[in-house]
């Protein structure tokens, strides 16, 4: 069972989303806690799962991953056995960023990035048409992306 948030967590992990690399005595400071009681609650809510991880945000383009696109995939069999071996194929490609199993047209929607366009040629030809769950892959290609991530409405 998933605990309710109260005030002071809200405004942890409001400011923590805003800016992950807060020192502690920071983000007391900006809560307006103390900064040892800010802290124990900062610990309780990782071992509680509202925070996955602390970590630092890239830009693809600037780190050289330049091709992005969304990519939906049909599979030919929804046996549990192929269905296992896909997931964990993708799972283990850093190309792929976010996969979403959806209701639809599509059965899972891939967010990929990549080099170049060739990269990505080869990433589908090599591994995804390969997969033999793999029944068909549309590619939306990302002309620009608009908005990444946003903070969690909470």
């Amino acid at each position: 069972m998933v605990t309710p948030l109260d005030p002071a967590d809200i405004r942890i992990l409001t400011a923590l989303q805003e800016d992950g690399r807060l020192s502690n005595a920071d983000l007391a400071e900006r809560v307006g806690m103390s900064a040892s009681s800010c802290w124990r609650r900062v610990r309780a809510l990782e071992e509680a799962g509202a925070i996955e991880r602390p970590g630092v945000r890239l830009n693809p383009e600037a780190c050289g991953l330049g091709f992005q696109a969304i990519v939906h995939v049909s599979l030919v069999r929804h046996e549990m056995r192929p269905v296992e071996d896909f997931i964990r194929a993708v799972r283990a490609r850093p190309e792929i960023q976010e996969c979403y199993a959806t209701t639809g047209q599509a059965d899972y929607h891939l967010r990929v990035l990549c080099r170049d366009l060739a990269a990505y040629n080869a990433f589908l030809e090599e591994f995804l048409f390969r997969q033999p769950a793999v029944a068909s892959a549309q590619t939306n290609m990302v002309l620009r992306a608009i908005k990444t991530r946003g903070v969690l409405p909470i």
